[in-house]
């Protein structure tokens, strides 16, 4: 069984027109919805065993602190440029050279992509995952590079207006 956690970046600021998009820094709303999900994680026994990021600094940021909370080292944590501008297949294409010994993943991404894979999966799509929202899918597989084509289960969605 392998269970892929699919969380946006906490909610960012664009306070400083002088800073890329790369850059942007997250805002204290976004640090507190973060740390209302890790509760709620935490509360529903989530066990997260390594974490890819991009290298922007909001998700970045945010991916440190689930990393943090959830006591995940330097050697479980993945930062990969290709997820910044990554479409859903890319997102998935991080998962295939996973080892088959590490069961449960977290990817902090971005709009568009990181909605486009957590639809790829939900019977009612959304719109958008909300910043700090987390869409957990549990797979029928030991594999990761048979994630394709494995049966699946949403496990729960939680999205911090829904929690607060």
């Amino acid at each position: 069984m392998k269970t892929l956690y699919l969380m946006r970046h906490a909610k960012s600021s664009w306070k400083h027109a002088e800073l890329n998009d790369l850059e942007r820094p997250l805002l204290e709303k976004g640090l507190k919805r973060t740390r209302l999900i890790i509760d709620f994680l935490k509360s529903n026994n989530v066990d997260i065993e390594l974490i890819i990021c991009s290298h922007a600094t909001r998700s970045l940021e945010t991916a440190r602190i689930i990393a943090h909370a959830f006591g995940i080292s330097n050697d479980n944590f993945r930062v990969e440029k290709a997820v910044y501008m990554a479409d859903a297949e890319s997102l998935t294409d991080q998962l295939y050279d996973l080892p088959s010994g590490v069961d449960k993943v977290m990817i902090v991404g971005h709009n568009p992509a990181i909605t486009n894979l957590a639809n790829s999966f939900l019977k009612e799509k959304i719109d958008y995952l909300p910043t700090s929202g987390v869409i957990a899918i549990a797979f029928s597989t030991d594999r990761w590079e048979e994630l394709p084509g494995a049966k699946f289960k949403i496990k729960f969605s939680a999205f911090p207006k829904q929690i607060e």
